[in-house]
């Protein structure tokens, strides 16, 4: 099911580190230098005419609680038509490097909250499941607590007829070495930011 970009339509992606992505606070259009300024550019190259806007609200550091806390003047605040989520790893980050979890029972009720203000708003949902490519066995284990999640996020985009992007199976089956995609099995290289946007493009198309 592909979500389709209505002609002038705004997009907002929104999310942690992997998603901000280094972008400047000072200027509301920059889209940073990671998978949503990919996507926001291939997709405008491909369609100039359609006159789409992309919007970056990513937050290093942000768990599902504090997309919850800001949701309204970072998401609802835009009116988007097209809203494009990417959040849990640092759900299960915080785990092992602060003692601080987050239960996948609170995990999912934070992210609901954020879903079903969004349906109120009438856009349209993608939800980009957490991933993570583990480089060393410490990291590895972080999967016991992140799968769990990834499967909470898959249920909530059934039970709200979102479209799911799919990339933890996509990164584990390239056939090439991880580090191509990541220098610490969060955050992307170049290369896996645009594995990544390719990806989630699929999940778009221009309305006719």
């Amino acid at each position: 099911m592909t979500v389709e970009v209505p002609h002038g339509g705004r997009v907002l992606f929104i999310g942690d580190s992997i998603t901000d992505a280094g972008r400047d606070r000072s200027c509301e259009d920059d889209l940073g230098s990671g998978y949503a300024m990919m996507a926001g550019a291939w997709f405008t190259a491909r369609h100039p005419e359609h006159r789409a806007t992309f919007v970056n609200r990513g937050v290093s550091g942000d768990r599902v609680r504090d997309l919850r806390a800001r949701w309204e003047a970072d998401c609802l605040a835009h009116a988007p038509q097209v809203v494009s989520v990417l959040i849990g790893v640092n759900d299960t980050w915080r785990r092992y490097d602060q003692g601080d979890p987050t239960s996948v029972e609170g995990f999912a009720r934070d992210y609901r909250h954020i879903l079903e203000a969004t349906r109120r708003l009438g856009a349209r949902l993608i939800l980009v499941e957490p991933f993570l490519i583990p480089l060393d066995d410490a990291t590895r284990a972080w999967r016991e607590d992140l799968g769990p999640k990834a499967d909470a996020v898959r249920k909530l985009a059934a039970e709200f007829d979102a479209t799911l992007v799919a990339v933890d199976e996509l990164f584990q089956t390239a056939g090439v070495d991880d580090r191509m995609w990541t220098n610490d099995g969060v955050h992307l290289t170049p290369f896996g930011h645009a594995l990544l946007a390719q990806q989630w493009l699929r999940a778009v198309t221009p309305a006719t």
